[in-house]
């Protein structure tokens, strides 16, 4: 799973992916100090999985893992070559999900580009950058589509869909928030738009608003009411506290979090977040060689879940011997015990891999 970060110059992005990711980019209060994207990959914890190798003795432990691509800070007029310009919204259309920081703190020694903190303009500024991209994108298609429709009149469907979604965000409105078939959708998402992506709008607040407690502030009301109108996500974040997280031994990162009163890390928030929003599961193979998680999408068959392990496991399947994590946990992780209680059961190819299934493929080929 790739994610990239953007937002304004200044918002505290730089500052975030150093810290979930400790790949030590540049993080300096001047725009556009990221100039190449930053590539940080984080292992996904998993207690699951750490359990289970620790009662398997597993010589190797796998958690599946996330990659966070931190893009340049967007201005007004990038599509048009501001600032750094397309060259950093072609890095967006290589991720699968945008994490979008939005800056809802005050801070008179932190400029802000465009000398306020007004959140929700903020993120207009970028979404409008990038529908003018997406606006190119679907204007070229338009012409090519035309232009071979001569020869090959069913296109015209495809051309009708085309200029439908480029009328709606030409009213600077995003495409995630069109209404499409399932058909169309797919053929959408196959366009690779910036604005059809899914959004988590990780707003960055300061430390003492940071606790799970604290009321949300205009600022991020404004933008959780933004969020929920286009069906996005929110995750309010310290970018400030996850730095100094980032600097503390695993123990000592829980007491500082349990003293500000925050009880997960903003990396934890932001996992959860994006298999929330991609809706991704993960199963898990455990035993002496290896224990590992494997991340599929929610309703992914048996064989297909098989096949992100070996191709030939997809081919030559036979059938999974799965169990649910909790009730190996109850039988003390003996898979003998589970069979005596009927927990081990024997799925064919139809079955759905749940969130949390420890299986065992098994095939010919």
């Amino acid at each position: 799973m790739k994610l990239g970060i953007v937002g304004l110059p200044n918002v505290g992005k730089s500052t975030l992916f150093n810290a979930i990711t400790k790949a030590g980019a540049d993080a300096a209060n001047y725009p556009f100090c990221t100039i190449e994207p930053n590539i940080g990959v984080v292992a996904v914890p998993d207690e699951r999985v750490s359990k289970l190798s620790k009662i398997y003795n597993s010589k190797k432990t796998i958690y599946t893992t996330i990659e966070f691509c931190d893009i340049a800070g967007l201005v007004k007029g990038a599509s048009k070559g501001e600032g750094l310009g397309n060259k950093f919204l072609g890095h967006i259309r290589e991720v699968e999900a945008i994490v979008h920081v939005v800056r809802c703190f005050e801070d008179p020694n932190v400029v802000h580009v465009d000398g306020k903190i007004d959140p929700v303009s903020d993120i207009e500024t970028i979404n409008m950058e990038l529908i003018f991209s997406d606006m190119e994108v679907l204007e070229r298609r338009i012409a090519k589509a035309t232009k071979m429709l001569k020869g090959d009149k069913t296109l015209q469907k495809e051309i009708d869909l085309l200029i439908r979604i480029n009328d709606y965000l030409s009213e600077g409105k995003v495409a995630r928030t069109i209404e499409l078939d399932p058909e169309e959708a797919a053929f959408v998402k196959g366009l690779d738009l910036l604005t059809y992506k899914p959004v988590i709008y990780a707003v960055n607040v300061a430390e003492e608003e940071a606790s799970d407690g604290a009321a949300d502030n205009a600022y991020l009301a404004a933008v959780r009411k933004l969020a929920e109108a286009e069906g996005s996500e929110v995750v309010v974040i310290s970018a400030k506290v996850e730095a100094e997280l980032s600097e503390l031994e695993e123990e000592e990162r829980d007491m500082f979090l349990e003293e500000l009163g925050i009880s997960e890390s903003g990396l934890d928030k932001l996992i959860k977040s994006s298999y929330s929003l991609l809706n991704l599961i993960s199963f898990i193979t455990t035993g002496e060689d290896e224990t590992r998680a494997w991340t599929i999408k929610r309703g992914t068959l048996a064989p297909q879940a098989a096949g992100k392990i070996h191709t030939d496991f997809e081919k030559g399947f036979i059938r999974s011997e799965t169990i649910a994590y909790d009730k190996l946990m109850e039988a003390g992780g003996k898979l003998s015990t589970a069979k005596e209680h009927g927990w081990l059961r024997s799925e064919g190819k139809e079955y759905e891999v749940k969130d949390g299934d420890v299986c065992h493929f098994l095939f010919n080929v």
